[in-house]
């Protein structure tokens, strides 16, 4: 094992006096602290034994093959009061596959429930970026991030374990990023690429660290990410060689007595049809009807951080689907704590339906997926929202699309906005009896459903 890494901080200063991609929110507002640190030490990368990453079932071997100097960054969001931390630390594995830093500081659920969250530059392009807008860290902010590196994404395995000791129940850095909160488990988030990276670090990596207490896989597509690729960098538009593209190929193992849950929409739910597995005791796999990888919502939070941080980034698709995906996040990361902490098991969903071979997703007479979680724009619908793609290519297909109601429709279906927003409040509150919505989303949800109904 190597030898512990060391944490730098608090960071401040540089050009724009603040940590890139930072949260939109008022975090003093939820009585928070947001910091970052500098992590840095010897990382070790890894490589397959007998060419079990083929495996299907997940029952990966690695063994280490070299090592190297890293220093990354990470952000921490820690209540200032110590009473209200929950004991829960949600590491985030930061998704680069925009060329830059992507990640989900903006969770309610996270702020209001006590959490601690800490989000890791853990690969290569979110430092040194990606061609041609070379966006990464050090480019956005020279004087504060000039000193980052990491050599190689086989290299972030290790880094990601190192950061989850720094921030965990054992960890003994002076200075403390968690300020003496007393961590009682640590649980690694990683969505789209990141998620990848995590069925890979479950199914290799945590059997000889042991490092984490458990896994939130979201919008996964179903494949791990290999354990060497020198010098390559993720990069969306060029899948790696003989793989193809957005179709699942192993299971994730769950022999290792930590949980791990997998949280998908309607696309992802398309990719790892053929690698679908059981709930267990150990294991949970959510598949949500209507909803896409990419949401307008989500597009708008991206496009706010983008402006305030100065980066270029796509312009807002049209037509794309705009079910979003945080609100089921948010009750995942409920689940999971009260999974660890209290024992209690998420409840087991039905998944979205297939038939035919190949097989296709289910579809009623408007075009929206049958089965799966159904929230309550699903259940009461105002347009049709889906993972069918408005055209061709790959952020086509990640977008998904939406097709509203027209007038007529409406009218016909609901007869006037005070029935239709009657039945999208029962939806909602049947979805929060259902465990699969939060009642703090519910309000929201019916003021967004009344601003879409048609003038």
């Amino acid at each position: 094992m190597t030898t512990a890494a060391t944490v730098t901080g608090p960071i401040t200063g540089g050009k724009h006096g603040w940590p890139f991609a930072a949260s939109l929110q008022d975090v003093d507002r939820f009585g928070y602290i947001e910091e970052e640190y500098f992590l840095s030490g010897v990382a070790q990368r890894y490589r397959e034994v007998g060419g079990s990453t083929g495996r299907r079932d997940g029952h990966w071997q690695a063994e280490p093959a070299g090592e190297a100097d890293f220093r990354t960054r990470f952000i921490v969001y820690r209540p200032r009061d110590p009473a209200r931390f929950n004991g829960t630390v949600i590491l985030t594995w930061n998704n680069v596959t925009a060329g830059y830093d992507l990640f989900g500081a903006e969770s309610v659920e996270l702020f209001e429930g006590g959490y601690a969250m800490v989000y890791l530059t853990t690969q290569k392009a979110g430092i040194d970026g990606l061609p041609p807008l070379h966006q990464g860290l050090k480019q956005w902010d020279t004087e504060r991030y000039g000193s980052l590196s990491i050599p190689s994404d086989d290299y972030s395995y290790d880094v990601f374990t190192q950061a989850a000791r720094a921030v965990g129940p054992e960890r003994g850095n002076t200075p403390d990023p968690l300020g003496g909160l007393d961590v009682r488990r640590v649980v690694a988030f990683g969505a789209s690429q990141s998620a990848g990276r995590l069925a890979t670090y479950i199914n290799a990596i945590q059997p000889l660290t042991h490092a984490l207490h458990g896994f939130i896989l979201a919008i996964y597509f179903g494949r791990g990410t290999p354990l060497e690729v020198g010098e390559a960098v993720v990069n969306i538009n060029q899948p790696a060689a003989g793989q193809t593209r957005l179709v699942g190929a192993n299971l994730i193992r769950d022999d290792l007595g930590v949980p791990a849950f997998v949280v998908n929409s309607e696309l992802e739910a398309i990719a790892c049809y053929g690698v679908r597995q059981p709930d267990s005791d150990t294991f949970r796999y959510w598949e949500s009807a209507g909803t896409c990888h990419v949401s307008q919502q989500v597009q708008h939070t991206r496009l706010r951080l983008q402006e305030r941080d100065g980066i270029k980034g796509r312009a807002m698709p049209e037509g794309i689907n705009r079910i979003p995906m945080g609100l089921l996040y948010d009750v995942v990361y409920h689940h999971m704590h009260c999974w660890l902490a209290d024992g209690v098991l998420p409840p087991t969903m039905p998944k979205v339906e297939f038939s035919g071979e190949p097989a296709e997703v289910v579809r009623d007479e408007h075009g929206i997926a049958r089965g799966g979680i159904r929230l309550p724009q699903v259940t009461v619908p105002n347009a049709v929202n889906s993972a069918i793609p408005r055209g061709d290519g790959i952020f086509a297909l990640l977008d998904g699309s939406c097709e509203p109601f027209s007038a007529a429709t409406m009218k016909t279906r609901y007869g006037d906005v005070t029935t239709y927003l009657t039945a999208f409040e029962t939806a909602a509150r049947e979805a929060v009896a259902a465990q699969v919505l939060l009642p703090r989303d519910v309000a929201g949800l019916i003021a967004e459903a009344r601003a879409q109904w048609p003038a």
